[in-house]
């Protein structure tokens, strides 16, 4: 490394030792992989294996709460001692007949929503077919058919769009509508969404953008694209995936129709882990005649009558009528766990608080490597040169704790050998295709200091990459 960057590196060090003294991180609640349960010891023979790795990919899958071993068995426990008699005889627990309900009030808190608009169920994209299906209704009469979203959202996002409007028997080459960052940009302005809204909205039929893009890791504007697209008749849903436990969400403020998310990435809740949905209280009330239509099954039924078994659909009047099968017991409890964490660190804003810091000081850190352009300088050079430039919006109102890398030249593969040089050495992040390293500092168990030790690890790399 260059003396100049060692140099910065040593104050950077200082600054990091000067912020985590001030902002409290809670890695004691949590699992951190080691070199030797990652199988990196043979590559880090000069460190204890015990080492724990610096995880910066909680915008993945975040950590396990350490707690979260107890939770769940404490419900194996339940299983043991009484069998299906838990459902209504839980001793241990929660009845698991009503094991979700406990959650809704947490998560609505996280999500800036009322407990009537929150049920927990599903996983991601299953969720979000459950819900276009009763949310996108196009009218062929007067032409409102269209569905408005990002060019490059989740890929699972697109196929479910795509497949969609085939249900419906319309074509998907007609019917999406897909916006891009201008020429030389890697977000998409808002302002470009408004204005298409305000040409194009009379023949727009949803809009379902993602809260936070995952490549690029850019929030948009919930609230001003909500609003523009309610003027023109628009109905609205959002993919909240990367922002659920990131930003401080105000659902039910922003008037959104509807969201959804998967709570193992920020909320810690496991691999695969159930989700959860937002439905705006508009849309909650009515019977099986008055009702909005929706895929149903007998968890959204009526509590009261539900095991009369008789065959009448008389759904519960909040977000839990959309429901359809019983949750997962065992997934409930590792949410609950994470959800507990969150009340435990002091919410959403304190926890949003330290991430705008955090997230602010990687970025300042990569910025002081020799490696780094900014995208303008980026476009001005050659490119032969390696290099990265950072994707992610610098205003830090428009990012969660994510920041997305992208190195160039593109034929020389340099992310996938910076990526596994991290990789080896204990520095865990993601790659995502084309391009993009991934880093993602967490407040709940993230310091200052892994962020320096990140950056390190990345000049290095690069500088032997120019050796050879």
């Amino acid at each position: 490394m260059t003396s100049m960057f060692l140099q910065d590196l040593e104050s950077l060090r200082d600054e990091a030792r000067i912020l985590d003294s001030k902002y409290e991180t809670y890695s004691e609640l949590f699992e951190f992989p080691t070199l030797e349960s990652m199988g990196l010891t043979e590559k880090n023979l000069e460190l204890n294996p015990k080492t724990k790795v610096n995880y910066l990919c909680g915008n993945s899958l975040g950590l396990m709460p350490s707690q979260t071993r107890d939770y769940i068995n404490k419900e194996l426990n339940a299983w043991a001692a009484r069998g299906v008699e838990s459902h209504f005889r839980n001793e241990i627990t929660t009845n698991w007949v009503d094991v979700d309900l406990p959650l809704v009030p947490k998560i609505a808190k996280i999500v800036g929503a009322k407990n009537s608009e929150i049920a927990i169920m599903g996983t991601l994209t299953m969720n979000l077919n459950s819900l276009l299906i009763s949310f996108y209704n196009p009218n062929l009469i007067n032409g409102r058919t269209k569905i408005l979203f990002e060019k490059g959202a989740f890929p699972s996002d697109y196929y479910a769009l795509y497949n969609l409007v085939r249900l419906k028997g319309l074509n998907p080459d007609e019917i999406l509508i897909q916006l891009s960052p201008e020429d030389g940009e890697y977000n998409l302005r808002t302002e470009k969404i408004i204005e298409y809204l305000e040409n194009e909205g009379d023949k727009i039929a949803l809009v379902c953008f993602s809260g936070i893009q995952y490549y690029s890791g850019q929030f948009f504007e919930i609230e001003k694209i909500t609003k523009k697209s309610h003027e023109m008749g628009c109905i609205v849903g959002w993919d909240l995936a990367h922002a659920a436990g990131n930003i401080d969400l105000k659902l039910h403020d922003w008037d959104i129709d509807f969201g959804v998310w998967c709570n193992y990435k920020y909320l810690n809740s496991g691999p695969g882990a159930i989700g959860s949905i937002f439905i705006n209280e508009r849309f909650i009330k009515g019977d099986d005649k008055t009702g909005m239509a929706r895929l149903s099954g007998w968890w959204g039924n009526d509590a009261n009558n539900r095991f009369e078994m008789i065959e009448k659909f008389n759904p519960i009047q909040s977000a839990l009528g959309f429901r359809q099968s019983n949750p997962s017991v065992l997934d409930v409890a590792s949410l609950n766990s994470s959800l507990d964490i969150f009340e435990k660190c002091g919410g959403i804003e304190k926890l949003r608080e330290k991430s705008i810091k955090l997230t602010s000081f990687l970025e300042k850190c990569l910025k002081k490597s020799k490696y780094y352009k900014s995208i303008s300088e980026s476009l001005k050079s050659n490119n032969k040169f390696p290099h990265f430039i950072i994707i992610t919006p610098e205003d830090f109102n428009q990012r969660g704790a994510q920041l997305s890398l992208l190195f160039k030249p593109f034929d020389k593969d340099i992310m996938m050998k910076v990526y596994k040089y991290l990789n080896d050495r204990g520095t865990i992040c993601d790659e995502r295709k084309p391009n993009v390293i991934r880093l993602g500092p967490t407040p709940l168990y993230n310091t200052f200091t892994d962020c320096v030790d990140c950056v390190q690890l990345l000049e290095e790399c690069m500088n032997q990459l120019i050796e050879v």
